[in-house]
């Protein structure tokens, strides 16, 4: 652990439960952002060729974290909602088509979709309070539903959705299946092949300890050319760097999705975190963050007045813990945790918390100590 330490060195006094907003970064991606900025002062773009390296890197990195076929299948775009509405509106609708989303998405991946009703599109809204909210989402493709948009984990209440099942069932009924994944990526495993995905997107600043701005998107391999393309640029021809040519084509590759300059100060912070990630693997990474939020929820529950609002079941849980306190309006209650030090966020009608898998205990341990302080 000492090299985790050595990794994230937040001041002692702070408790950083907040990475389902936007996480730290680990030193490794500081020192490569120093280092790019001081290389960009003293020789520009000199070595240019050596920064597409990096570049390359992070689109292999990102392939590795979704298992998708290969580097050419991801985009590096702005954010997440960039990469929903490549989808949203590079898709071919008709009036009466419908799309299935859950009442409980983040604004991205609900007002993308609503924006298409003026085409005549129909945005379904399923309820995921039901027992079996895979059931329930399914249950709604019926006629008129080309594709179902979903958030892997949801970002208030933190609920993790069975994404195999969800894919499986879509692919069944030929629906397409889009996850936006940015609660998920960088916390627990996510497979895109295993989970059928047509289309799977999330920004780099929550889980995978990036900074904001940069952001994946996976597209099948089949469905590139599907999607009509609106920003056109240098950057996303076929024969890119060949400023000479006056015949041209998209590329072939999910570079097509990215019209001109990449943000490459991003892309050498993002790829310096996913290395860490990879050092100590997803599937450790899955165990700790777990192990931290299973720490957090029995000592939670365990207070009187405590309300959780997120799951109980350990296997519909990833990184996010949100609960109400008797006695407190929320808002105060947020007020009083973050003169404590705690960083944390109002979301879903109570206080959500997000360690992730390198939280010291000792951070944990504070905060819940200060919570029992409050309890009526």
């Amino acid at each position: 652990m000492s090299t985790l330490n050595d990794e994230f060195t937040q001041f002692d006094t702070l408790r950083y439960l907040n990475h389902a907003a936007v996480a730290p970064w680990p030193r490794r991606a500081a020192q490569a952002v120093s280092a790019f900025a001081e290389q960009n002062m003293t020789i520009g773009a000199r070595d240019y060729p050596q920064w597409l390296k990096v570049e390359q890197r992070l689109r292999e990195r990102l392939a590795r974290l979704l298992n998708a076929p290969g580097s050419a299948d991801v985009a590096l775009l702005k954010n997440t909602s960039e990469a929903l509405s490549v989808v949203a509106f590079g898709l071919d609708w008709k009036p009466g088509d419908r799309i299935v989303i859950s009442d409980e998405e983040f604004p991205s991946n609900r007002v993308v979709w609503e924006a298409l009703r003026p085409q005549g599109v129909e945005v379904v809204q399923v309820s995921l309070g039901g027992s079996d909210p895979e059931a329930d989402l399914l249950a709604a493709c019926g006629p008129g539903v080309r594709l179902m948009s979903i958030s892997a984990v949801q970002y208030a209440s933190g609920l993790r959705l069975d994404l195999q099942r969800l894919g499986e069932g879509c692919e069944q009924r030929g629906v397409l299946f889009c996850v936006d994944a940015i609660q998920q990526i960088g916390a627990l495993p996510f497979d895109v092949q295993q989970n059928r995905c047509a289309f799977a997107m999330a920004d780099g600043h929550k889980w995978m300890l990036g900074p904001e701005g940069l952001a994946v998107f996976y597209c099948r391999k089949d469905l590139r050319e599907r999607l009509k393309l609106h920003e056109y640029g240098w950057h996303m021809l076929e024969h890119a760097g060949d400023y000479e040519r006056l015949t041209w084509e998209p590329a072939r590759t999910a570079r097509r999705f990215e019209c001109g300059s990449p943000n490459m100060l991003g892309a050498v912070a993002l790829e310096a975190s996913l290395s860490l990630l990879e050092d100590v693997g997803m599937p450790e990474v899955a165990r700790a963050l777990g192990e931290r939020i299973d720490h957090l929820d029995h000592e939670l529950r365990a207070m009187p007045g405590v309300e959780l609002l997120s799951p109980a079941e350990t296997s519909r849980r990833a990184g996010i813990l949100t609960f109400r306190l008797d006695g407190w309006e929320n808002q105060e209650l947020f007020e009083r945790l973050k003169a404590e030090q705690i960083v944390c966020a109002l979301r879903g009608g109570g206080i959500r918390f997000s360690p992730h898998f390198y939280t010291r205990a000792e951070v944990l341990d504070e905060t819940l100590a200060v919570i029992r302080k409050l309890v009526p």
